[in-house]
């Protein structure tokens, strides 16, 4: 990684991401609902159904969900892109129909969409999006923004000539240009390789680390996982989970253990049958089990009282992805038994 993606001194953040200046909750959203209307033969849409979430300021949050489940639309709506039809948002502390242009210029977003224009260099668009901001010359930090999201040498190239995690990266800065304590990400890593992807979140992680709230929307569980403090998942348009990641994994209480026989095994042994175990090949055995009801030295107990000798074992336990197919699963058969 370049030497410029390193965190930024904490006296660098921005004033209004500072902690003591600021409310504890970044975004604060309550029984937010949205019904499109219908037309013709369509019947009204529900987007959102009664949405309550509260993203803390300084947190990296992830919002997840299978495709329309409600995730842009509620974006759009922070936005200011689409009217909700009931409910409230605040963005740092600013509704965003009451005090609309306070809660404008305490977010920044970065579409899916890449809206560059490729015969203007960083440097230019960064200023042109500054300006539109109505940000005055001497307070701009193009040069600040350019450094932290690593393009300082490409500033006065044309951005057609940027490669694909490049263009992604200067989305970030653009929605950076006026400062605001809250940025949300949409898909920001789709149709980005693994190395690209690694850099992007590299600087999402320093600015993060400066005092701003993030909020990301992914496909990527296990970049979810890896990144977010927390996490709400929403389907059908409802949040049917919000906790801390920690909270949420520990919520899956099962847990696999493999197990590696010195000799090749052509059967579950009968001292094993009361576990949920498996036969995948001769030289290995998958052992199923609760963590709160069995523990891992009852099973190799067992696995002695068999006569099995172990060559080798490893233990694997559910993940975001698991808990994500679980919940949604859940939610569809719910709503189809509706």
């Amino acid at each position: 990684m370049p030497s410029d993606t390193q965190t930024v001194a904490p006296q660098d953040a921005p004033k209004e991401a500072r902690p003591g200046v600021a409310p504890d909750a970044a975004v604060e959203i309550k029984n937010l609902s949205k019904v499109y209307r219908g037309s013709g033969k369509t019947g009204e849409k529900k987007a959102l159904t009664d949405v309550s979430l509260t993203i803390p300021r300084g947190s990296l949050f992830g919002l997840l969900g299978p495709n329309g489940a409600g995730k842009s639309t509620l974006i759009n709506i922070l936005a200011g892109l689409v009217i909700k039809t009931s409910g409230t948002a605040e963005i740092w502390g600013h509704d965003i129909e009451k005090e609309m242009r306070a809660a404008r210029r305490a977010i920044g977003i970065v579409p899916q969409e890449l809206n560059i224009d490729p015969f203007f260099t960083p440097s230019a668009l960064l200023d042109i999006q500054a300006g539109l901001y109505g940000v005055r010359k001497a307070d701009r930090r193009t040069d600040d923004l350019l450094r932290i999201m690593g393009l300082s040498d490409k500033a006065e190239a044309y951005a057609r000539t940027l490669s694909g995690g490049m263009r992604r990266r200067l989305m970030v800065a653009k929605a950076m240009v006026h400062n605001p304590p809250v940025l949300v990400l949409d898909e920001p890593t789709a149709g980005v390789d693994i190395e690209l992807r690694q850099q992007l979140w590299a600087q999402v992680k320093a600015l993060n680390e400066r005092g701003v709230t993030v909020l990301l929307t992914t496909h990527y569980l296990e970049e979810a996982e890896e990144l977010c403090d927390q996490i709400a998942i929403i389907n059908h348009g409802r949040v049917i989970a919000c906790d801390t990641t920690e909270a949420l994994l520990s919520k899956m209480d099962q847990k696999e253990l493999t197990i590696v026989p010195e000799e090749e095994c052509t059967t579950i042994p009968p001292a094993l049958e009361k576990f949920l175990a498996r036969l995948e090949n001769p030289k290995r055995i998958v052992i199923g089990y609760r963590r709160s009801e069995t523990s891992i030295a009852e099973i190799l107990s067992a696995v002695q009282t068999a006569g099995i000798g172990i060559a080798d074992m490893s233990t694997s336990e559910a993940d975001l992805e698991d808990i994500f197919l679980a919940l949604t699963r859940g939610d569809n058969a719910t709503a189809a038994g509706a």
